[in-house]
């Protein structure tokens, strides 16, 4: 679409500090819409939001719906949120937030990634080695990169007509099959958002669904789960560890996780007809993504890290990409990230916690859930209990809040140690309050 199709539209994003949905508010700002938007809390994401001339109200009321303004919502939003409410009973045009992606996208070359771990930094390497090659394209990323463009956003306030579209693909809630990309990235496979998936089968039909969309398919080689995801009459680009690309791989950012996210994003862009030598030598100057394994500065004498894991494989992958830079002593602070996945993934987390010399555990960030029906009694302490199970003896704390664990971490930390806090819910505070010096 060009700007003039989307001038005078009127659009209210309801949570618009979101990553998701504020990335969406400055494209659809710089095409030509006039954009509103609420949320609970400020944030930097909605810094950026305000400086591109967005209108934004903290707190959701059904006054801040403005006049002749379709509504957008994520997944996030409940149905009882006054302003959606209140949209409802208007009759008002609701959309969700993948429908307005999928209509930005439309008749544009859309190399959109998807996958359990790794999609928001392979979407992020995609972008920044098409920004290294000098071409016009669009992005929109689950996480903030803060040197991709002028403000380090979401999303590229200076978008453009021309050139691909990168996108990341949410699958949590089924909405990435809204999409119709040239080439569809699978970069793992496994069960995560239980509420959402029955089981596997139902997970794999909906990636063979996404992958079926496309004309490339990039997967990784050799990945049982991700076996037989691509139809006939798509092509097939595999990544792996050693290719495609040189096989001497630079890249500023550690782990064999982040060399496969690398990997991945070099097979799309591949499939896009992108130059892969320029494309590797863009990539081993990406800083990395917001929360991914992201150095916040030193507390004590110890390098202390924000992580944004929360599935055991993530977790397990970035305490041993933390191994890597070869510290006196790797401290984790983790916090679950819902009921549902707690439930499901206690042992899991254990073993992975396990790999840490010293583990603090946090009660359970909520987010849309609540403690009741199949999650009455599901607590961080399930996760602990099963971390000292698998660590051999190694000290594991339970701190079912920020200070608690801020109190643990300064018992811990020796000079030369890591410290990382781990997890999708505010424990993130606690990383800047360390190395602040000041209380979270």
């Amino acid at each position: 679409m060009t700007g003039s199709d989307w001038t005078g539209r009127r659009l209210h994003l309801i949570g618009v500090g979101g990553a998701g949905m504020s990335g969406l508010a400055v494209v659809c700002r710089a095409l030509g819409c006039e954009v509103t938007g609420s949320d609970r809390s400020d944030s930097t994401y909605l810094e950026r939001v305000r400086s591109a001339g967005v209108e934004v109200v903290i707190g959701h009321d059904e006054s801040n719906l403005p006049e002749g303004a379709e509504v957008v919502v994520s997944s996030a939003i409940s149905e009882d949120n006054p302003e959606l409410a209140a949209a409802r009973k208007a009759g008002v045009a609701v959309l969700h937030r993948s429908d307005l992606l999928a209509e930005i996208c439309r008749d544009r070359q859309v190399i959109a990634v998807a996958g359990t771990h790794g999609k928001t930094t392979t979407t992020a390497m995609i972008a920044w080695a098409l920004a290294g090659t000098g071409r016009p394209f669009g992005f929109f990323v689950g996480g903030e990169v803060p040197e991709l463009g002028p403000d380090g956003s979401s999303a590229n306030s200076g978008w453009s007509d021309e050139g691909p579209i990168v996108v990341e693909a949410d699958e949590s809630d089924g909405s990435f099959l809204r999409l119709e990309p040239s080439v569809a990235v699978v970069t793992n496979l496994e069960m995560d958002h239980h509420a959402n998936w029955s089981g596997m089968a139902e997970l794999k039909a909906a990636f063979s669904d996404f992958v079926g969309r496309a004309e490339v398919a990039v997967v990784p080689s050799g990945d049982p789960a991700c076996e037989g995801l691509a139809s006939e009459g798509v092509e097939v680009v595999p990544f792996s560890a050693s290719g495609p690309g040189p096989s001497d791989l630079e890249l500023k950012v550690p782990g064999l996780h982040n060399l496969l996210n690398a990997r991945a994003a070099l097979a799309a862009l591949i499939g896009a007809g992108e130059d892969p030598d320029r494309c590797a030598a863009a990539l081993a100057t990406f800083p990395g993504v917001a929360r991914r394994l992201e150095y916040k500065g030193d507390a004590m004498g110890a390098a202390v890290y924000d992580d944004y894991a929360h599935h055991p494989t993530e977790v397990a992958a970035s305490i041993e990409a933390l191994r890597s830079i070869g510290p006196e002593r790797v401290v984790v602070v983790f916090q679950p990230h819902l009921y549902s996945r707690t439930k499901a993934f206690a042992a899991e987390f254990g073993r992975a916690l396990a790999a840490a010399d010293r583990a603090v555990v946090m009660d359970v960030y909520p987010a849309r859930e609540v403690p009741e029906g199949p999650f009455e009694g599901v607590s961080g302490l399930d996760v602990l209990r099963a971390t000292a199970d698998s660590n051999g003896g190694r000290q594991t704390v339970w701190a079912p809040d920020l200070e608690t664990a801020r109190r643990a971490v300064e018992r811990f930390v020796e000079p030369g140690a890591v410290v990382v806090t781990m997890g999708a819910g505010d424990v993130t505070t606690l990383s800047d309050s360390l190395v602040a010096g000041g209380r979270s």
